[in-house]
């Protein structure tokens, strides 16, 4: 199989079951791009994930993108990204008509409590299976003693300064590179 249609395949296989978006694809993504195919590292996949939260679009966006072209150039990267929001172009098409006329029905109302909640875990999944890449050097917690003590100092000031203050997210992200700068040059 050609390495276009081994993309195409594997964007659209993540972009049908991409319910949620956002961080909640990152699962998806593990298992299709890191896991199965291997075309990227869990390590890469951090960078994306810190990459796209300075870059406008979704994830699953700019990591089609990004494997696209890693992989197979630039018409790889455009095969990849086309067919990571095929799906939903689809269904969002489908699902305003379904809404339009039957949004008020009770069915559509408890389909719609049931996803709620499963996005929410896989979003925790998502941030957990991150965490593990980004502060223990891609080790499982308990069982690692390789903690990366600047990912770790960096992570736990952006969370604070997320929660007490009002800084947008560019921002943050910009201090998290300015404190992995800053630990270069004075390492711990």
């Amino acid at each position: 199989m050609s390495i276009i249609l081994e993309l195409f395949i594997a964007f659209v296989s993540i972009g049908v079951s991409a319910f949620g978006g956002g961080y909640a694809v990152m699962p998806l993504i593990q298992h299709y791009i890191v896991d199965e195919h291997a075309w990227i590292t869990m390590i890469e996949l951090a960078d994306i994930t810190s990459i796209s939260q300075m870059t406008p679009g979704p994830i699953l966006v700019n990591a089609a993108t990004f494997v696209g072209i890693k992989v197979a150039g630039l018409f790889g990267g455009v095969i990849a990204t086309f067919a990571s929001v095929l799906p939903s172009l689809i269904f969002v098409i489908i699902l305003g008509i379904i809404f339009e006329r039957h949004g008020k029905l009770d069915f559509i109302q408890n389909i719609m409590k049931g996803l709620r909640p499963t996005i929410v875990g896989l979003i925790l999944l998502a941030a957990f299976t991150l965490m593990s890449s980004s502060l223990f050097n891609d080790a499982l917690p308990w069982i690692s003693n390789q903690i990366d003590i600047v990912a770790s100092i960096a992570f736990f000031v952006v969370l604070l300064l997320s929660i007490k203050t009002k800084l947008d997210t560019v921002a943050l992200v910009g201090l998290g590179a300015i404190i992995g700068l800053v630990m270069m040059f004075f390492p711990i």
